[in-house]
């Protein structure tokens, strides 16, 4: 089994091969850090995840770069508008700074929720002024970029690939900004490196060209590059930043190193509501945490994985309430599977030869289904498929070795846990000793959910969200669904 990758590069599914041998660098671009994050954040961040672990599966080291946009990122996606932070910080009154930490710590909250791993860098473009700017001098030196009104450009004109990742023909663009000319540029398309700070700008650095802050598409460039070299393996990102950000990242980066850059990209499709992209600008979002009231965040990364990461999925609250089902049969098997396990202490009439055959096949198949571009959909029907054995197998009269049990619990945890991420590692088994405790344990947690329903039903919200702030702190998560409250630990 070989693993393909579709490259948007190429416009096709591509063998993989590693830059380095064994070795594999993996840059996704990360959040710009200005509210809470949604559910088209899960689509991306979720596919990502699955990305890496199923490299890792494979036996590849890998690095894991995603960064965190806290400058720079303009409200028109490009050269024009206000800074995206420092337009929010000020309708809260706060510092950019304080606005970056309070929804970045949001953000690692709602992916920790979701199982995503962290990364293994999460550099801040803030950190990394000093290499930007060092680019920007490579990019002028060699003739690509040009300074106007104390901003530099990066000059399209002299790239005669420009547009190869979009398939946009320059001569067609009227502005890679999508707006009105701006008279500093040469052409229409040519994109922010560095932007002059107008009067009042608060977040903005010296450099050889005035008070100024980097450009969006450049930070990403630096912080790839650095972690990961000049070339490196895949690039990731949402469909949505083909044009213009990973176009100019391709630029300016090709251009300064005289080398490929990313070898392989590949692009998430979007989150929809009623057949409308989601998204902040359009306000048809929904927040994870206003996600995570109504369903658990393992159910909406399970319904992130039953659609290809490059096929868009339409949200609605059925289309989750289905997924909690599917789940929830998932997870059932597996709870039945595990008490069975614990239960047996001895070899039966179900010996291990047939299932270890049994369980052969389904690694192939489901890494079959990895292995074509991460085939999330068709891996999540190779573990139901195997649900409905293990659930005849379950139900026989016949003794079953614990071999043939442990055997097929170890196939849950590897595939639906370590690689999908939607299989709890530990179940609720406890031994004997701790019985009392932890049924002592359980009864105090139900007593304090009893009271905080009480606080809600009386209005007291205030009161009642502490309850459930302390609980979470103690790793108790309060699943708020329309029939009942429901609770689990992290």
């Amino acid at each position: 089994m070989t693993l393909k990758i579709y490259n948007t590069l190429t416009r096709q599914k591509e063998v993989f091969i590693p830059f380095k041998k064994g070795r594999v660098g993996i840059y996704v671009c990360g959040p710009t850090v200005y509210d809470h994050p949604h559910i088209g954040h899960a689509k991306s961040y979720i596919s990502f995840d699955v990305v890496v672990r199923y490299l890792r599966h494979l036996g590849y080291k890998v690095r894991y770069v995603q960064n965190i946009t806290d400058v720079g990122h303009l409200t028109d996606n490009a050269d024009a508008g206000e800074d995206k932070i420092e337009k929010r910080a000020k309708l809260e009154q706060v510092e950019p700074m304080e606005l970056v930490e309070m929804y970045m710590r949001s953000y690692y909250e709602d992916m920790d929720a979701l199982n995503n791993l962290r990364p293994d860098i999460s550099p801040r473009a803030t950190g990394h002024i000093t290499e930007q700017i060092e680019l920007v001098e490579k990019l002028i030196d060699k003739g690509f970029a040009y300074e106007a009104n104390q901003s530099v450009y990066f000059d399209v004109s002299k790239l005669k690939d420009y547009g190869k990742l979009s398939r946009r023909k320059l001569e067609e663009q009227e502005s890679g900004a999508r707006i009105e000319i701006n008279p500093e540029k040469k052409h229409p398309a040519d994109f922010a490196l560095w932007k002059k700070a107008g009067a009042g700008h608060i977040m903005k650095w010296n450099s050889p060209w005035g008070a100024g802050f980097p450009g969006w598409h450049l930070e990403c460039s630096v912080m790839s590059m650095k972690y990961l070299g000049e070339t490196f393996d895949i690039h990731g990102g949402g469909i949505e930043n083909i044009f213009p950000h990973h176009e100019c990242e391709i630029a300016q980066s090709e251009t300064a190193n005289e080398l490929p850059f990313a070898r392989y990209w590949m692009h998430n499709n979007m989150v929809t509501v009623e057949g409308q992209k989601m998204g902040k600008s359009l306000g048809n979002f929904v927040t994870l945490k206003d996600a995570f009231k109504l369903f658990s965040p393992l159910t909406i990364r399970f319904f992130i994985l039953n659609t290809h990461y490059s096929s868009p999925i339409d949200y609605s609250n059925e289309a989750l309430e289905a997924a909690d089902k599917g789940l929830e049969r998932l997870h059932n098997t597996i709870r039945n599977l595990r008490e069975r396990l614990g239960s047996s202490g001895h070899e039966g009439a179900v010996a291990n030869g047939e299932w270890k055959g049994k369980l052969e096949k389904y690694k192939n198949t489901f890494e079959e289904a990895m292995d074509e571009d991460f085939n999330t959909a068709e891996a999540l029907a190779v573990l139901f498929n195997l649900s409905k054995e293990v659930n005849s197998l379950l139900s026989t009269d016949e003794e079953i070795s614990k071999g043939v049990l442990s055997e097929i619990d170890s196939f849950y945890r590897i595939y639906g846990g370590d690689v999908l991420g939607i299989v709890p590692e530990k179940t609720v088994q406890h031994d004997t000793d701790d019985v009392d405790a932890y049924k002592m344990e359980e009864d105090l947690i139900k007593v304090l959910i009893d009271t905080r329903n009480e606080l809600r039903a009386a209005k007291q919200w205030e009161q009642a969200d502490k309850i459930r702030g302390r609980l979470n702190e103690l790793g108790i998560i309060i699943e708020d669904k329309k029939e009942k409250v429901a609770w689990r630990k992290k």
